[in-house]
């Protein structure tokens, strides 16, 4: 299928055409959240951005098979096997058994996306419903020559590795200025190399999450849960692998390595990262005391936060920057996206409102092939968004009666919308969230409207002023009066 669409592989640092390994079917996998905390916003953009992936390559005609893993297992604290356990960390703190902690966090996790309007992936496998296929895999890395085992841990071999791989391939990094830049960790001299890292851990006699294997009782290390997970529901090879990109350094990294070991082949065709967040031009993180909780975000409940912003006012937000660009957050960009997004629900809202006569003003083939063309090109969403504010001059310039628009042409107006506002960006009219909201603002409206007919302008103006003042402008034209949210 020659779909026109490129993308930007990490792999290798250039942007290609998407060929598909088994077109129409397309394997996707994207590494999802480490359940023992509230997710954070960082998380969210890369879900939200995957998610725009996924549904236009959906909306492309491509049978897409998303995957997105849960992260449930005792994982240490530091990418080099360091620290204490986290879900026993955070069990103790609230006295929960591990999977209650698993269990609540991914319950949240799953209503912050329902909030984003965020698709389910096609499967969501946990760490802890695939240990077997985890330890298969180990058994196999062990077997290829690439993992040695001391004292129940067994440790990937980078240094045996890298003699026939290339361990850095991904990231372009020098390998011996990472053995020199890795600093010794204690306890662990057992190690063959600084770089090795741990495929299985001994548990100690108080860890909470462990499991039976050949080497004695443990559980995984971080990374090899994605390289057996992603092998087992997409295949040893499948098209796109996606996260963070804080993730590209070390876990996307020892992901190829491990799957290379086992398979013989790299995992993924196309490796696709988002970039971080910052906030007023600093980077977002717990340490700066600049993070956010999408909850912080909605209610406004941060020391950084003038107000709560709408969901969909995020998402757009979102959407607004390139997924491998930077993202900023201020109270004056978050101001700017709410009233974008406002603008463009308005001018969605008056669609069923238009009047057909004569022939159609616009172009709005053309305007359709320059969203699709803003779509191929690496998934650019912002370019995609100035093009449907060109669809919302048109409706406005119609609606008012400074265009024309035929019947045919309202079709592929509707369809325009559709495709792109809803299907492909993935955002809605919050309006639709107020509950029985429309029906009363139909009522008063109507009120108004009659006390205009018997000239009573008083009465007219106390509606107007007094919607106004709670966020409701009104807008009176030839063809009735309409509202929108301010």
């Amino acid at each position: 299928m020659d779909n026109g669409l490129h993308l930007y592989n990490t792999l290798t640092r250039k942007k290609e055409q998407f060929v598909p390994l088994h077109a129409p079917g397309v394997g996707m996998y994207v590494c999802g959240p480490t359940v023992y905390s509230d997710v954070h916003l960082g998380n969210c953009r890369t879900f939200v951005s995957f998610d725009l992936i996924f549904r236009y390559l959906s909306h492309l005609g491509y049978k897409v098979r998303y995957v997105r893993n849960i992260t449930d297992a005792g994982h240490l604290e530091g990418d080099r096997d360091e620290g204490d356990d986290k879900f026993a960390k955070r069990a103790k703190l609230e006295q929960l058994e591990p999977m209650e902690i698993v269990q609540k966090y991914t319950l949240g996790f799953h209503e912050v996306l329902r909030m984003f309007n965020t698709l389910p992936p096609s499967i969501e496998p946990t760490a802890t419903g695939h240990i077997l296929e985890q330890i298969e895999m180990i058994k196999l890395i062990i077997s290829n020559g690439y993992a040695y085992e001391i004292n129940g841990t067994v440790y990937f071999d980078v240094k045996k590795y890298s003699e026939k791989y290339n361990y850095t391939i991904l990231t372009n990094r020098n390998l011996e200025d990472m053995y020199a830049n890795t600093r010794e960790l204690g306890g662990q001299d057992e190690k063959h190399g600084r770089l090795d890292f741990a495929l299985w851990i001994k548990a100690k006699p108080e860890t909470l999450m462990q499991w039976p294997s050949p080497w004695g009782l443990g559980f995984p290390g971080w990374h090899i849960e994605c390289s057996a997970m992603s092998e087992k529901y997409l295949g040893a090879e499948f098209d796109i692998h996606g996260g963070g990109m804080d993730l590209a350094a070390t876990h996307h990294t020892n992901e190829i390595a491990q799957s290379e070991a086992c398979n013989h082949t790299q995992p993924a065709k196309y490796w696709m990262h988002t970039n971080m967040l910052t906030v007023n031009g600093v980077r977002m993180s717990k340490s700066a005391g600049n993070g956010f909780l999408p909850e912080e975000l909605f209610t406004g409940n941060h020391l950084l936060l003038k107000k709560g912003y709408s969901p969909m006012t995020v998402k757009f937000f979102m959407l607004q920057a390139h997924y491998r660009s930077t993202l900023d957050f201020s109270n004056e960009a978050l101001e700017a996206s709410e009233k974008g997004f406002k603008r463009l629900m308005a001018a969605v809202t008056l669609i069923d409102k238009l009047s057909v006569s004569g022939e159609n003003s616009f172009d709005f083939d053309a305007l359709k092939t320059r969203c699709l063309l803003a779509m191929n090109d690496d998934f650019n969403s912002p370019v995609l968004i100035a093009e449907l504010f060109e669809a919302v001059r048109m409706i406005n310039n119609i609606y008012d009666g400074k265009a024309n628009i035929s019947a045919e042409g309202l079709n592929k107006l509707k369809e325009l919308v559709q495709n792109f506002v809803f299907d492909v960006l993935g955002l809605k009219d919050e309006s639709n969230d107020s509950g029985n909201l429309k029906e009363v603002l139909d009522m008063v409206i109507q009120l108004r409207t009659e006390a205009k007919e018997n000239k009573d302008y008083a009465t007219s103006d106390k509606i107007r002023i007094g919607l106004q003042q709670i966020g409701i402008k009104l807008k009176d034209s030839k063809e009735g009066t309409t509202w929108s949210k301010e």
